[in-house]
């Protein structure tokens, strides 16, 4: 791997594009609590969901597997094949049926392990591609097809991009995924964006089908500060895109408000669906329990 594209990957693996000042979120946010309107309904983490304008149904909360996710690992993957799998099963029973993979976590073998279990038209399989040309495209279609044991993908996603012009230096990967779907090999493509820039170019194009966005209360580990990312989500809206949030607790700091966290997330009526992974059965049904009380 080129030393450039090496330190890509390490600065997207640590979530590092852009964080915002401890303390210096939007107005309402900071160290004290968060300030959130009401919700105007229930939500459950196992709602049935339609990712924008795919036709895709799946659940609200989506499984996470690559909590600091690099070089094939992630915390979720040091669960172990069997251990994952068996947490992944285990949001199964709890109505969650969106799992959230990535070439760059290792944590494939893990998916199919778990894929063995339940009938695959029941779930929503997302996964992530750092493919930039078109021969590597098509490579990794047919090995993550493969390492997951399944005939189809339902979500293909360019992964962790940041350049601005995005659109344009990496059409013809953007080709090859078209073309996958076409022939059902993917049910729908998009991206995974690191910079604001690349956030934006994503909102005006047509081929972005899914967006993978960051978005938390005080701007952790995000793109820009939530109120301008939150105005790019709006202009993803307006297209009928399915966005997906991820980061919703920021990789951590917000760990001790959730609850705050969780209700930003939900108040927004923006993200069809978000992802959050989880890393033990009691980490994964308190925060079931929690989306279900906010």
């Amino acid at each position: 791997m080129k030393r450039r594209e090496f330190l890509h990957r390490a600065a997207c693996a640590a979530g590092a594009a852009w964080i915002h000042p401890k303390g210096f979120g939007p107005k309402g946010f900071g160290h004290g609590p968060l300030t959130m309107p009401p919700l105007s309904r229930k939500f459950s983490a196992s709602d049935g969901v339609t990712l924008g304008s795919t036709g895709i149904q799946t659940s609200r909360l989506a499984m996470g597997t690559g909590t600091v996710g690099s070089g094939h690992h992630s915390h979720q993957t040091a669960l172990g094949i069997k251990g994952l799998s068996d947490l992944l099963l285990n949001g199964y029973e709890h109505g969650l049926r969106f799992f959230d993979t990535a070439d760059s976590y290792g944590s494939h073998p893990h998916v199919a392990e778990a894929l063995k279990h339940v009938p695959r038209h029941k779930v929503t399989i997302l996964t992530k591609s750092w493919a930039r040309d078109a021969a590597t495209a098509r490579a990794d279609l047919d090995r993550f097809r493969q390492e997951l044991g399944t005939d189809y993908i339902d979500i293909c996603l360019m992964h962790c991009l940041t350049e601005g012009d995005w659109t344009e230096r990496f059409q013809p990967v953007m080709d090859v995924l078209s073309e996958a779907k076409q022939k059902g090999i993917i049910r729908a493509h998009g991206c995974s964006c690191h910079s604001i820039e690349a956030l934006r170019a994503a909102a005006k194009s047509p081929w972005v089908e899914v967006d993978l966005v960051r978005i938390n209360p005080v701007g952790a580990y995000m793109d820009a500060a939530p109120e301008t990312v939150v105005s790019v989500l709006r202009e993803m809206r307006a297209a009928k895109k399915a966005i997906i949030g991820m980061k919703v607790l920021g990789q951590g700091e917000l760990r001790n408000r959730q609850d705050e966290a969780l209700r930003y997330a939900l108040s927004l009526d923006l993200l069809d669906a978000f992802t959050i992974g989880a890393e033990s059965k009691f980490e994964q049904e308190d925060l079931i329990r929690r989306i279900a009380a906010a």
